[in-house]
């Protein structure tokens, strides 16, 4: 990634002409007064803050992504909409309406997916506690994270979005023959056959795996056996990931996010039900019936997507096949799975600790990565549309894209990451401690948990930025060797502390790794990346982090002299959260000032517009409005 902005694309319209530009102009902070003079930062800065400031709810819609922003002209085939609809065709470009309310869907559904998977733990903690049982079937559940990452949530998604997305920007040119067709047929097939051999090799190879991941396990039959039962989530979770893929390039966003209900469904009906005659086996059975409720989920939206016809004024040249590069798959492939191999690195590190380590480091990480899946939930929502704007080469509306997700992301997971620190205890006490879960059990988790949390912001940018490489289409190196460096790192540290400070230096390493990693990403030039304007970004996300740090104190310090744990998490999340608006606005940090107007406003009703730099994007707004007056003057004068 470079630090520069890219050239502005010229205006689409030419009605638009100077008056459009000046509104760029104006809502970028480049129109200054006679006398005045700015940096370029502060330019980048000021154009970041509008940008935050016009999300939905907070005044004109004047970002990226809606449709009547500068530089967001429809492409070929597309209808310029006046308002976010319900039901967008894919070729439209969204207005930030639309994607806020399928972001706010998407994330309803991962919530209740998220805790369902809490109620998975619980249950599976309730069963069998923190002990070589439960080690055992986690070493064996292994391989669903890996699949999970790989197949669903980005492997496959980072190349067949941009893929789907190119796809379809081509079939609105040109529908006849139906690229989103060619590409389904060219492409499902093979991929279902690789599937069903990676499952098989699994199986077969459950005994030497289990010995490579574990060495020091203590029951390691009873890991291969889980191993070989979940073997079987490669062919489902990869389909999935595909229905998952190709319907969130057509903007269907409900049933892609609705996969972790119906899996996390399946665990728990299992568990319960057949946890007395087969014990911890029963989770790997629920396992492979979720992946294909997984599956089952999606197929159906997928097929109606698939059946319909791209309504277009006929075009006389033949829409080209849109391929899958060989070069881009594995590149994609190879950065998720070198992410998901710390995951391998804890799992190798903690089998040489006492027996419930890696049930301590398990139950940590998947309370602590909440914040992170909440804030990845919007880079979801927009991927499909950083992808389609980069396939109809518009640079700049990307850019801004990527550059408002990361921010926003970043809030969310700071937040997060702030209420845990303050609140672990309690929270592991509510969610984990009954049954054969004890209070040392507790404790050990509660610590292990704030060290993850001091890295959510890393995977929350590992995971922005990931796509914001990927979604070019072209083969890219960079975030593999960014990754690359992160696990070394990773691995390096592990090794160093695990001895002196067991599962405490195992997270430590996973959040020095991926914050480094994040780092290179984020400030590493990338040839093929979107060119993001890094100062902007790091100096709202500098604002941000000192926002946490402070929030995080005092809900500890609020929360710790509480003793029903309900309660003291109560206190504790509002006391962060009240005091991480409140510190950020302090600080010059843009989402929390755009909360709070967000909550003022709705406070006193419909009052006056915000103020501050939202005005410049009203102005911005005018200008615009004004330079469509003679393309609307003309059409009334034709009718």
């Amino acid at each position: 990634m470079t630090t520069s902005p890219s050239p502005a694309a010229a205006p689409r319209e030419p009605t638009a002409g100077a008056d459009a530009a000046h509104g760029r102009k104006v809502a970028q902070g480049t129109d200054a007064a006679p006398g005045t003079s700015a940096t370029r930062g502060d330019i980048h800065t000021a154009a970041l803050l509008t940008r935050l400031d016009t999300a939905p709810g907070n005044g004109p819609a004047s970002g990226p992504g809606t449709a009547s922003g500068p530089g967001t002209a429809p492409g070929p085939g597309t209808e310029h909409s006046t308002g976010p609809s319900t039901d967008p065709d894919p070729g439209a470009d969204p207005g930030n309406a639309f994607l806020a309310r399928a972001a706010v869907v998407t994330a309803a559904l991962t919530v209740a997916g998220s805790l369902l998977g809490l109620v998975r733990d619980q249950a599976l903690a309730h069963f069998f506690g923190a002990g070589r049982d439960t080690d055992a079937f986690l070493v064996a559940w292994t391989v669903p994270e890996m699949a999970a990452t790989l197949l669903i949530e980005d492997g496959l998604a980072f190349f067949l979005v941009p893929a789907f997305s190119l796809a379809l920007a081509r079939r609105a040119a040109s529908p006849d023959p139906d690229p989103v067709r060619a590409l389904v047929a060219a492409s499902l097939p093979r991929m279902a056959l690789c599937f069903v051999a990676a499952g098989l090799a699994l199986a077969a190879t459950a005994p030497l795996l289990v010995a490579l991941l574990a060495p020091g396990l203590p029951d390691p039959g009873l890991a291969v056996d889980c191993t070989r039962l979940t073997a079987t989530c490669t062919l489902t979770f990869g389909l999935a990931g595909y229905c998952s893929a190709a319907l969130r390039a057509h903007r269907r966003f409900v049933a892609p996010a609705s996969v972790y209900v119906v899996y996390n469904t399946a665990i728990i009906a299992a568990l319960f039900l057949l946890a007395a005659p087969f014990g911890v086996r029963a989770a790997a059975v629920g396992v492979a019936l979720g992946g294909a409720f997984m599956v089952a989920v999606q197929a159906p939206s997928l097929w109606r997507q698939l059946r319909r016809r791209a309504v277009t004024a006929p075009r006389t040249e033949k829409a080209t096949a849109v391929r899958l590069e060989t070069a881009v798959i594995w590149t994609v492939l190879l950065f998720a799975l070198c992410r998901q191999s710390q995951v391998l690195i804890e799992r190798f590190l903690a089998s040489s600790l006492p027996a419930g380590a890696i049930s301590h480091l398990n139950y940590a990480q998947k309370v602590a990565q909440m914040p992170m899946v909440l804030s990845l939930m919007l880079c979801t929502v927009t991927f499909p549309v950083v992808a389609r704007a980069l396939a109809e080469g518009d640079t700049d509306r990307a850019r801004d894209r990527v550059e408002r997700d990361l921010v926003l992301a970043g809030c969310v997971v700071l937040s997060g990451a702030a209420a845990i620190v303050a609140c672990a205890p309690a929270l592991v006490q509510l969610l984990f401690q009954h049954g054969a879960f004890t209070g040392a059990d507790t404790a050990a988790t509660a610590g292990v948990m704030r060290v993850y949390a001091l890295g959510l912001l890393g995977h929350t940018l590992v995971g922005a930025l990931a796509r914001a490489h990927f979604s070019v289409g072209r083969t890219t190196w960079a975030p593999l060797a960014a990754m690359g460096v992160g696990i070394v790192t990773t691995a390096g540290l592990g090794f160093l502390s695990v001895g002196a400070w067991g599962v405490y230096g195992i997270a430590g390493a996973n959040a020095t790794g991926i914050c480094v990693t994040a780092l290179l990403l984020l400030l590493a030039p990338g040839p093929r990346g979107v060119p993001l304007r890094t100062r902007a970004v790091t100096g709202q996300l500098a604002r941000l982090v000192l926002t946490a740090a402070a929030s995080a104190a005092l809900g500890a310090a609020c929360a710790h002299p509480v003793r029903p744990p309900a309660l003291a998490v109560l206190v504790g999340g509002l006391v962060v959260a009240t005091s991480f608006l409140l510190v950020g606005r302090a600080l010059g940090a843009g989402p929390c000032g755009s909360a709070l107007r967000f909550f003022g406003t709705r406070l006193r009703g419909s009052g006056p517009a915000p103020r501050g730099y939202g005005a410049a994007a009203l102005r911005a707004a005018v200008v615009r409005a004004r330079a469509l007056r003679p393309d609307t003057r003309k059409r009334r004068h034709d009718r």
